[in-house]
């Protein structure tokens, strides 16, 4: 399992990157939409996307902490 160590820590990285970048991206295009800049679309697409994105950010962002998580369980193991 400690041979796995390197590739948990730049995941978890990798994924929390991920996560913030779907947060920006969805908090910019949801306002985008719901302030009419995206022409064809309500404003009720903007609220669903916004929440779309942050869920997706919640979601990524957990998948990382449970990485993290993980790491520290087989740092604790390692020690004994």
């Amino acid at each position: 399992m400690r041979e796995h160590l390197g590739f948990l820590k730049i995941s978890s990285a990798v994924v929390k990157i991920a996560a913030w970048i779907f947060l920006f991206l969805g908090i910019a295009s949801g306002v985008a939409i719901i302030l009419k800049k995206v022409p064809g679309y309500s404003v009720w697409v903007g609220v669903v996307t916004l929440i779309a994105y942050v869920f997706f950010f919640f979601f990524f962002y957990l998948i990382a902490k449970i990485a993290d998580l993980l790491i520290r369980i087989i740092n604790e193991i390692k020690k004994e």
